[in-house]
């Protein structure tokens, strides 16, 4: 869990696009979404979110079911585990607001 915490700051709070992973994040967590629905619910371009997306799923925070253009993103279930963590990062940054 400890290891979830850090890398949750570093990819929200520590770096420069971490609201829009924010905004995946939660987004998912209520629906899971291809690469093409994420773009349109978030108004992002899609290179945008393909790029968190990546990163995102580098650091074990979502994992995909299908393949290509309808390949599917769902939270992990560390994630899912770790939304404590999410808030408590929503709380203490002005990254929620």
């Amino acid at each position: 869990m400890v290891k979830m915490k850090k890398v949750l700051w570093w990819l929200i709070a520590g770096t420069r696009g971490g609201k829009n992973r924010l905004r995946i994040i939660k987004t998912i967590g209520e629906e899971p979404m291809n690469a093409n629905q994420l773009a349109k619910e978030l108004d992002l371009d899609y290179k945008t979110i393909k790029h968190h997306l990546e990163l995102l799923e580098d650091n074990g925070i979502v994992t995909t079911m299908g393949e290509g253009y309808g390949k599917t993103y769902f939270l992990t279930d560390q994630m899912e585990d770790s939304q404590d963590i999410l808030e408590e990062i929503m709380k203490s940054t002005d990254i929620g607001d």
